[in-house]
């Protein structure tokens, strides 16, 4: 005698039950279906009786009846693994979440054998789409496959300028920063940047240039000896602002552009026996929360907004991002804490 076949869950049968609704009701209210108009009454009777019976919708089915699955693909070569930039994961997976689809992230390592396979994994689940995202802010070779699916560049550039990109406002993040130590006073305001203007890092040149246009609509010249190239590391901080310091006329503040930067610039602060903000003024960029908040005095300095980041790419997505080229920046805010105050007075 064959053993009775057991029952995979509840059925959306036994939801339209329980709400006393029709299965057809159930089915539009679960998929948000446009045009589809229910009192509050008779969607939380049906969201009720999911949540009581437990019922899954059958994802497998919908793939064949739609053509895609409730899955967005993300798709990036570090950001799993930086301490700071998860974050952009969270806001991606909040965002879709919100409309019932799942996030499937692949950590690449920049192995490109490795990113082929990934994104041809994803392709075959019939993704709805797929957020390319960089560790850091520049301009990428996006593979060509990504043109067949709605996708999003994160945290960096389509360098052929093709697919949407969302990245940070590097250059209004400069401007806010200089204008910030303007704001308290200082004139003689240097910078160390993380990159060479040759470079073309995004970052870089964007932070540069919000930097030179903030000193300029104060009426001030940018000095070039109050301008150092560095790495973008706690090394090259120490030793730029240690030959800044130490110069005739030293500056009262320095926009670093990175946090590690920053810490650095402390350190030779420490160095030379000088206090941070009394003696010297020092803002950041990048808000890592694992060093600014935990120097001393806590470092004033512009966040990255992974998560609004991360929120907007799947947004978009949803939205049925068209390869348009276009890059959209998000605003770094300003994260006030302990280390710029006023230039002290001379005697």
């Amino acid at each position: 005698m064959a053993r009775p076949r057991p029952r995979s869950g509840p059925t959306m049968h036994d939801v339209a039950a329980e709400a006393g609704v029709s299965q057809a009701t159930v089915s539009l209210v679960l998929n948000s279906a446009t045009g589809s108009r229910f009192s509050n009454d008779t969607r939380k009777r049906v969201q009720d009786a999911v949540q009581k019976l437990g019922y899954r919708t059958n994802a497998h089915a919908k793939t064949l009846r739609d053509g895609i699955s409730g899955i967005i693909g993300f798709l990036g070569d570090a950001v799993a693994t930086a301490p700071f930039a998860g974050k952009i994961i969270e806001g991606a997976q909040e965002r879709a979440w919100e409309d019932g689809l799942l996030l499937l992230t692949m950590n690449t390592g920049g192995n490109k054998a490795l990113e082929a396979a990934s994104l041809d994994s994803m392709l075959s689940y019939k993704v709805a789409g797929v957020v390319y995202a960089g560790m850091y802010h520049r301009r990428l070779d996006v593979p060509e496959a990504l043109m067949g699916v709605p996708s999003v560049v994160l945290n960096s550039q389509d360098r052929k300028l093709r697919l949407h990109s969302v990245a940070p406002d590097e250059e209004l993040g400069g401007l806010t920063a200089t204008r910030h130590l303007l704001n308290a006073g200082h004139t003689r305001v240097a910078m160390i940047n993380i990159e060479t203007l040759e470079s073309e890092l995004p970052a870089a040149v964007g932070r540069f240039r919000g930097y030179t246009q903030a000193m300029s609509e104060a009426g001030l010249d940018v000095l070039p000896e109050l301008v150092r190239f560095g790495r973008g590391n706690e090394e090259d901080g120490f030793t730029h602002a240690m030959d800044l310091l130490t110069a005739a006329q030293p500056p009262t503040a320095i926009f670093c552009a990175n946090d590690r930067t920053a810490w650095g610039a402390y350190q030779a602060a420490q160095e030379l026996h000088l206090s941070i903000p009394r003696d010297l003024s020092i803002i950041g960029f990048d808000n890592q929360e694992t060093l600014a908040q935990h120097l001393r005095p806590g470092l004033t300095t512009l966040e990255l907004p992974f998560v609004e980041m991360g929120r907007r790419a799947v947004d978009l997505i949803l939205r049925g991002a068209e390869p348009d080229g276009q890059v959209e920046f998000i605003t770094c805010p300003l994260i006030e804490r302990n280390s710029v105050t006023h230039p002290k007075e001379k005697p």
